[in-house]
């Protein structure tokens, strides 16, 4: 995907600067009831933060029910599908959307139903459903025609976003007529930014075209009028293209810098794909400037970026300890030996001197040896301790399989397992939950879930990938390959959603309160250990991607399964399942997906 589409005209009439303003408005309630929900709505229309608006859209929601406003509470689940949105979660996302749609059609809100066709559309665009996006664009653009044709920017909108989506298919004249067309809505409702966005969109057309001069007046344009109001999230998707153009020129220092510009803006306001996307580029300029090293750095980033790694910086430490160690014996073995020759060559030569002397250096040669074998003794004591103590480091890092074969070899071979299931943890609302929390609250609130979700793994025999943020992933069937890996697995999600169920409902329990989604899959994976420095086991493969659209799509409470996993445990006895039918997974299209239970 290289565009950025629109849902509405208000979900691209951010304006920070409106948005603050109106916030100190609201905190200090500075307004008549009935003002309420119209600075509630301005707020969620006009902020940049994706986190901001879900609470300021959700309290829209919540007072507009109160006051019986559909088409506040419409607004509401508007601007929510819209954060969601650029926040990647497209499930999440529809599924706001398709509430707005309930709240329009019952209430006969008609331009509101036409609306949020659109933005049905730019989620199944998002998808890559381009059929789904294609129907409910000609839809909404056909009912905007027909109730209001005047309103010129939600019918801008509909053609700007079908001239996207045909853009994505590579119809690159059918994607400019739409633009065009766009064009001639925008400066007719006299909208600066809608123009922005239809002149940042046609200069990506172009530069798929090849041509780049007028790719590059078109981006500029853009950029600058979107940083005038803080829209950050299309700047990145420009300046990207921006970067692409320099590149094709052969300009690699202006490339590079432009695709750092975008990455920085999305790691400034947490657009995931966009953070992505931005490694990925910068990791193919490295690679076309020959730095080998830096681009699989980042292209390591772009794979499990925010990956959280184990530090090992103390095995190394460990590491170096022994080798000085064992060079520190091998000097002082040495030194013995010299001074054992060195005696017997003083006593044959002095044979002839008094019996006393002879005495007093043999004393002398015990003496010394006598202290370099008390000192190897406490040297060797020292390593063998260190040596423990790092064996024991490494093997809580990597399995154990995996440390023995870095001990001996230096490195890992990267190894396929055909049949292995993997499962993902995610805690619903954490952002907002972690947001009133110290560093060490937040710290000693994960550890509590983690610790315990450690105890249950190790209990059911699997092995831990990795933690990123507030999620938890493992993996069954590897580093040995099992029969049982699917059983073991679901056994071990369904203790973690009992154990995480009993937290929330224990009202005596100080601890956290939070809510979870599982996921598993099963197929094959590839596994190996990445980094020079820090080492980090980790899987690879479709089936860990499949794994993470399932905790993504499930629900709150429940063990979320695929089918490929279904089909291992149908015949299963202890199990309930509960068929969800085929849900759209991000980029993976329609899924089979189960829950399941305990009988």
């Amino acid at each position: 995907m290289g565009f950025f589409t629109l849902c509405t005209f208000q979900s691209f009439s951010q304006d920070q600067s409106l948005s603050d303003s109106l916030k100190i408005k609201f905190k200090k309630n500075n307004y008549q009831r009935a003002q309420k929900l119209k600075i509630l709505e301005d707020i969620a229309f006009s902020e940049t933060n994706t986190d901001e608006i879900l609470i300021y859209s959700k309290e829209l929601i919540e007072s507009a029910k109160e006051m019986d406003s559909a088409k506040y509470i419409y607004s509401g689940y508007l601007q929510m599908g819209n954060a969601y949105r650029l926040n990647g979660d497209l499930t999440e996302a529809l599924d706001h959307y398709f509430k707005a749609s309930k709240v329009a059609l019952d209430k006969n809100l008609n331009s509101e139903y036409a609306s949020i066709k659109i933005a049905i559309a730019d989620a199944y665009s998002i998808m890559e459903d381009s059929k789904n996006a294609v129907s409910y664009y000609r839809s909404s653009i056909k009912l905007l025609k027909e109730i209001n044709p005047l309103d010129t920017i939600n019918l801008a909108s509909a053609h700007l976003n079908l001239g996207d989506e045909y853009y994505n298919q590579q119809k690159l004249d059918s994607a400019l007529y739409y633009f065009k067309e766009s064009e001639r809505l925008f400066k007719a409702a006299k909208s600066e930014v809608g123009e922005a966005y239809n002149l940042g969109n046609v200069g990506l057309v172009y530069a798929e075209k090849d041509e780049n001069i007028k790719a590059e007046k078109n981006l500029n344009e853009a950029i600058r009028v979107l940083t005038e109001i803080e829209d950050f999230y299309p700047i990145c998707v420009y300046l990207n293209a921006m970067s692409d153009i320099y590149a094709a020129k052969k300009q690699n220092k202006k490339a590079l810098e432009y695709s750092q510009k975008s990455l920085d803006l999305a790691e400034k306001y947490g657009f995931k794909d966009q953070i992505s996307d931005g490694f990925l580029k910068l990791s193919t300029i490295y690679e076309k400037r020959g730095q080998y090293k830096n681009s699989l750095n980042l292209y390591k980033k772009h794979v499990i970026y925010r990956d959280s790694v184990s530090n090992v910086d103390k095995v190394k430490a460990m590491a170096d300890l022994e080798t000085k160690s064992k060079l520190a014996i091998a000097d002082e073995k040495a030194k013995l030996e010299l001074t054992k020759q060195q005696a017997k060559t003083e006593i044959l030569n002095e044979q002839n001197k008094t019996q006393k002397i002879i005495v007093i250096a043999i004393g002398i040669a015990l003496l010394l040896i006598g202290f370099i074998s008390v000192s190897l003794f406490k040297n060797n004591k020292i390593i063998a301790k260190e040596k423990t103590r790092s064996d024991n480091l490494l093997k809580n890092i990597l399995p154990d399989e995996t440390a023995k074969e870095l001990k001996e070899n230096g490195s890992v071979r990267a190894k396929r397992f055909e049949s292995v299931s993997v499962l993902f943890t995610d805690f619903k609302g954490f952002t907002q939950f972690s947001e009133n929390l110290t560093p060490e609250e937040l710290v000693k609130s994960i550890d509590f879930y983690f610790s315990k979700f450690d105890e249950i793994i190790e209990k059911h025999g699997l092995e831990k990938i990795k933690t990123v943020g507030d999620a938890y992933m493992c993996a069954s069937g590897l580093p040995f390959p099992s029969q049982d890996h699917a059983y073991k697995i679901t056994l071990a999600a369904l203790d973690i959603v009992n154990f995480v169920n009993r937290t929330m409902l224990n009202a005596a329990n100080d601890k956290p309160k939070l809510a979870i989604r599982v996921g598993i899959n099963s197929g094959s994976v590839v596994a190996g250990v990445v980094g020079t420095k820090k080492f980090a086991y980790d899987i690879w493969g479709d089936a860990v991607n499949v794994a993470s659209r399932m905790e993504s799509s499930g629900a709150v409470g429940r063990v979320n399964i695929s089918e490929s996993t279904f089909n291992i445990l149908k015949d299963n006895k202890e199990f309930f399942f509960e068929s969800r039918g085929a849900i759209e997974a991000k980029g993976k299209g329609k899924i089979n997906m189960y829950f399941v239970d305990h009988l």
